[in-house]
């Protein structure tokens, strides 16, 4: 008896119309392997969050600080000035005008370019007093100016002094000018207000530095403008001086504090 054999069933390697099948590729299993780069996503940088909270705070701290100690440095010395302020009962100088005398005053007009000078000679006194217990002032060489309506009238000087406390000290300087040129726009009005009949309005400038001394405390020099108003003057019509009117006269003491190129 013959075996049968199917002819489904082909052997393993069996080939089709005499060509060999061709070898079907195997399923890849699909296996995790933990050594497997992943792919990069960055992370965030706590380290450099960290240290700019760092630097903020630390400009935060010195800022706190810096005021503090500002706020303390103020505190310290407005109870110094307090202090001061009980101990020497701090005045400021005072300054008045004891006497003006015009011995010379001669405004010419020069027919040939127009041009108007001025010469002139005054001497002034003026009374400076300490009125302080504990203070002594000293002062620098005064510069004295003389002016009406902001014209020249003379100028002049006078020498440093020391004012010791409750003191007072006389104050005598000739001012003059020679032949002086007057601004042609301020002419007219100078011949009118000589023509008054209370005289020339005068106004006397005096610049200087004074060092401030109490007991072993003393300052830098200060820079100081008394201004003195109200003096009405006469041009002399003889050899004779005219003397001012200097009731109505009075003084004001400012300081002038310079800082770089401005004057306050």
């Amino acid at each position: 008896m013959t075996d049968r054999v199917d002819p489904s069933a082909k052997p393993k390697g069996a080939t089709t119309n005499g060509a060999a099948a061709a070898p079907q590729p195997a399923a890849k299993p699909n296996l995790y392997n933990p050594t497997r780069p992943h792919p990069y996503r960055p992370q965030p940088n706590h380290h450099h969050h960290r240290r700019r909270r760092s630097r903020r705070s630390c400009v935060c701290l010195c800022c706190f600080w810096s005021l503090l100690l500002l706020a303390v440095l103020l505190l310290l010395a407005a109870i110094a000035g307090c202090a001061v302020y009980v101990l020497y009962s701090p005045r400021r100088p005072t300054f008045s005008v004891a006497a003006l005398r015009i011995s010379l005053f001669n405004l010419s007009t020069n027919a040939a370019d127009g041009t108007t000078r001025l010469t002139s000679a005054l001497n002034l006194t003026i009374s400076a007093k300490n009125p302080n217990k504990k203070i002594i002032y000293t002062y620098d060489p005064i510069s004295i100016t003389a002016l009406s309506n902001q014209v020249l009238i003379a100028n002049g000087s006078f020498p440093f002094f020391t004012s010791d406390p409750q003191n007072t000290t006389i104050i005598r300087s000739s001012l003059s000018i020679s032949s002086e040129l007057v601004d042609a726009d301020l002419v007219k009005p100078l011949r009118s207000d000589l023509k008054r009949k209370d005289g020339l309005g005068l106004e006397i400038l005096m610049d200087t530095k004074v060092v401030v001394k109490m007991e072993k405390l003393k300052s830098k020099k200060l820079g100081i403008r008394v201004t003195c108003n109200g003096i009405h003057g006469i041009v002399p019509k003889g050899k004779s001086p005219s003397i001012a009117s200097i009731t109505d006269a009075k003084c004001k003491v400012d300081l002038r504090i310079k800082i770089w190129k401005w004057i306050f």
